[in-house]
């Protein structure tokens, strides 16, 4: 794994623009069909706004039809880790940039083939690379 990367407040609030900060941060959600992303169809990789981890690739983008940037699998399970959300009333699971501890969104259990997974994650935490 990547070295970890840690920065005061301060720092992070000079690097990212506000909708960033509150959602990787902040664990703030991005309202659905507004990001970026969700409607993204290049080719390449999604990398961590916060530290350029990369996270997923194109090849896993899928249209979920939920309004945000969803994905069947990260690049590395590694990248990423899991946390119970028990917010708003919901448990739900929480994905986290496993190298900057950047809130990214959440992953439900029905997604597509082959892993039946969907990452559904803010546009607002991630940064695009073309292939």
């Amino acid at each position: 794994m990547t070295k970890r990367v840690e920065k005061t407040e301060a720092q992070w609030r000079e690097q990212l623009d506000p909708l960033e900060y509150q959602v990787t941060r902040e664990a703030a959600t991005e309202r659905a069909f507004t990001g970026r992303y969700w409607d993204h169809h290049e080719a390449g990789t999604y990398t961590c706004v916060c530290c350029d981890t990369p996270l997923f690739t194109s090849d896993a983008k899928f249209d979920s039809g939920c309004g945000w940037p969803s994905y069947f699998e990260p690049i590395d399970p590694a990248n990423v880790r899991e946390k119970v959300d028990r917010s708003y009333g919901m448990i739900r699971t929480e994905i986290i940039c496993n190298v900057c501890d950047a809130h990214l969104g959440h992953v439900f259990p029905d997604g597509p083939p082959p892993t039946g997974l969907r990452y559904c994650i803010n546009s607002a935490s991630l940064r695009f690379d073309p292939a």
